[in-house]
């Protein structure tokens, strides 16, 4: 802690000397690595507090001679734990693009309309885990589905670390479940992908050549929300020489859609720019492989028994139902626990 305070100090001073507002997103990350450090400092002083608060019960408790204390002391107990068990996961989350905010988007794969539904129940899996971190979701690109559920949606997730937590949910999402649209009742296996990237919100340096875009209009469609512009103001954006294609439809405008596309083209750009070559793009974006079978990182199986499997940290879950309603932690903590260790991410 001495070296964030230390940190902090700098930081400070920084902001007093001449000429410190005048380099916007040099003076915009300073500040943010601010807030954050002084998060830590406020989260570092609710654990000393909530270690004093059980000291002085059980103090009391044995003083008095007072039985009745003890559900309290027990409660003080477990309240600690719980923050300590938040901040060893928060220690994990340390990577460049950890803090950030989080874009995600899921597509449909294999399956037709069943896999259609199940990207609409993995959507709905992950804005209620978002909303149980108190995080804020906005839909930024949605396409129905033909029968059922949904094609493809991209979504901004905006909190702490919310990229740090979701680059975990990388990867291809398999559902074993007696279908529903089926009328033999028949078990039927189902998939989507899940990509995630952090959304970098500074003005990124990537030089972009307006001769390697195509860009393409559609009619916005689906639970964008109440702007959602009928017309054909959706976006699509696509970068020839390297494939990467973004969308978005929320915004009010044509003009405000493209310009959000554009954001998150340079984003993802800038990742790539940031390795070597193609190969190492996967330290970022996680493999981008086939949405079928022997590709999935997570097996969601609903019948003949019930079980959330993932298959890179080898953690279960049995009760897939809160899984399904956003109890993410437990597989999130086992891959940040995994993936702290350095090994390698496709073992």
């Amino acid at each position: 802690m001495a070296n964030k305070q230390k940190r902090i100090e700098e930081i400070e001073a920084n902001m007093e000397a001449p000429g410190f507002w005048d380099e916007a997103d040099k003076s915009q990350n300073m500040m943010k690595e601010l807030k954050g450090l002084k998060v830590a400092f406020e989260k570092y002083d609710e654990l000393k507090q909530g270690l004093q608060d059980a000291k002085t019960l059980i103090e009391m408790a044995d003083e008095e001679n007072d039985a009745s204390l003890i559900p309290e002391i027990q409660n003080e107990i477990t309240i600690f734990q719980e923050k300590i068990d938040r901040l060893k996961i928060s220690t994990l989350l340390s990577e460049e693009y950890d803090k950030e905010n989080a874009i995600l988007t899921l597509h449909a794969g294999a399956g037709g309309t069943e896999s259609c539904d199940w990207a609409s129940m993995l959507m709905r899996m992950y804005m209620r885990w978002a909303d149980s971190k108190g995080f804020s979701t906005q839909v930024i690109d949605y396409l129905d589905g033909e029968e059922a559920g949904v094609k493809s949606v991209t979504i901004e997730i905006e909190g702490e670390n919310a990229y740090g937590y979701l680059k975990s949910e990388k990867g291809v999402h398999r559902l074993v479940r007696i279908s529903p649209f089926n009328a033999a009742g028949k078990r039927q296996t189902s998939f989507v992908s899940c990509d995630v990237m952090p959304d970098i919100e500074v003005d990124l340096e990537v030089e972009i050549d307006l001769d390697d875009l195509r860009v393409d209009t559609y009619r916005a469609s689906g639970a964008g929300g109440q702007h959602i512009n009928k017309t054909s103001s959706a976006i699509r954006i696509t970068h020839l020489p390297t494939g990467t294609v973004v969308q978005c439809q929320n915004e009010r405008s044509q003009h405000q859609n493209k310009d959000k596309a554009m954001q998150m083209l340079k984003a993802k750009l800038f990742l790539l720019k940031k390795q070597e070559n193609a190969d190492n793009l996967l330290d970022i974006r996680g493999a981008i492989k086939e949405i079928n079978f022997g590709n999935q990182i997570r097996s969601y199986v609903l019948q003949p028994y019930t079980m959330v499997k993932d298959h890179r940290t080898n953690t279960d879950v049995g009760n897939a139902q809160s899984v399904l309603d956003g109890n993410l932690d437990p597989l999130i903590t086992a891959y940040l626990q995994w993936n702290s260790t350095g090994r390698d991410k496709e073992d």
